[in-house]
């Protein structure tokens, strides 16, 4: 999403040329045949045996594949702060990638199951900041005709979650980019919807701003890998960049931001749990930045509670040093103009 702050930062480039599309779409239509066939099977298989077998293949997978196991080894290395030689690091990258597993088979079990799986699957829990707490606060917000903006990462499930607030009939929305595998993205979506949520393409910002204006929750994910002209936030101690686009959203509608995570638990169900509401009062450079290292800060501890159920595939930290100077010497910049 464009129009001056880049909502969707994980968006890939179309394919240039008609060899080029024709193949894309080939591989598109082949991951869908993929995904049918194999949620189809699944839903068949008793998790007994989905899950060790999905395990395994996504193992082998780290393996095979050397290009996204030094990513994951370099996430892993920053979020337990060790360098990526520690056998610690490498044994967290691998059981990032198995129970990465277990949420994908649990999310292609989905279509056999009945519509109110989520509901099932989500454990409620108690305090101040358990999922009750998080639905007293969007109907405040409501009240006050004020939207939610519920950020998170990719850890746990956040689709269960977002199925679970649509069920209980709270207007939940989901912000998606469908230049990548569109047909992939459908298939998916047409779950989603079985749950009441309504995925919103990136680009149709007149769509995003009616959702929170309605007012409803949109979910947004945050993780999506550094970029050089996202915020620069400090995360696990280290610069890199977040995305504009949930402060940004949020000063122009009144909307709270909200994050949340849904994590697994051991006997296969997930909890939730939110954190304080972040407000943000305008667009100005030190709102954003105070605003976003926020989100980073509860995305930090989102993640250090159970590392080895954050699956971001992308590298989230700048590779170089000059890299991370330069976004300090920017964060150092925007202190200094708004003091």
């Amino acid at each position: 999403m464009d129009s001056g702050v880049n909502y969707a930062p994980h968006r890939r480039e179309q394919a240039g040329n008609r060899v080029g599309r024709a193949v894309r779409r080939a591989r598109e239509r082949s991951a869908v045949r993929g995904y049918r066939a194999a949620s189809a099977a699944i839903g068949y298989v008793p998790t007994r045996v989905s899950l060790p077998v999905g395990r395994s293949l996504f193992v082998a997978s780290y393996f095979a594949w050397p290009a996204k196991r030094r990513i994951m080894v370099s996430n892993a290395s920053h979020a337990l702060r060790l360098p990526p030689s520690d056998r610690r690091v490498r044994q967290l990258a691998r059981r990032i990638y198995a129970t990465y597993a277990e949420s994908i088979v649990e999310l292609m079990r989905m279509p056999s199951m009945p519509d109110d799986e989520p509901l099932r699957l989500l454990r409620h829990v108690d305090g101040e900041y358990g999922e009750q707490s998080f639905i007293e606060l969007f109907e405040r917000l409501r009240r006050e005709s004020r939207g939610l903006i519920a950020v998170s990462g990719h850890i746990g499930s956040i689709d269960l979650l977002a199925g679970a607030f649509a069920l209980r009939g709270l207007p939940t929305y989901g912000l998606a980019d469908d230049t990548a595998y569109p047909e992939l993205l459908a298939e998916i979506n047409a779950q989603r919807r079985r749950w009441q949520i309504e995925i919103i393409p990136w680009r149709n910002l007149r769509r995003v701003f009616l959702a929170l204006r309605q007012p409803g929750i949109l979910g947004l994910v945050v993780d999506w890998g550094y970029r050089p002209d996202g915020i620069p936030v400090r995360l696990f101690g280290e610069w890199t960049t977040l995305p504009a686009g949930p402060a940004m959203l949020a000063a122009k509608t009144r909307a709270a931001i909200v994050p949340v995570v849904c994590r697994r638990r051991a006997d296969g169900t997930y909890e939730a749990r939110h954190y304080e509401p972040i407000e943000v009062a305008n667009t100005s450079d030190a709102e954003m930045q105070r605003a976003t290292q926020r989100i980073a800060d509860a995305l930090e501890d989102m993640i250090s509670v159970a590392p080895e159920q954050w699956y971001s595939f992308k590298p989230v930290w700048p590779q170089t040093n000059e890299e991370k100077e330069a976004l300090a010497q920017r964060a150092m910049s925007v202190a200094g103009a708004s003091a």
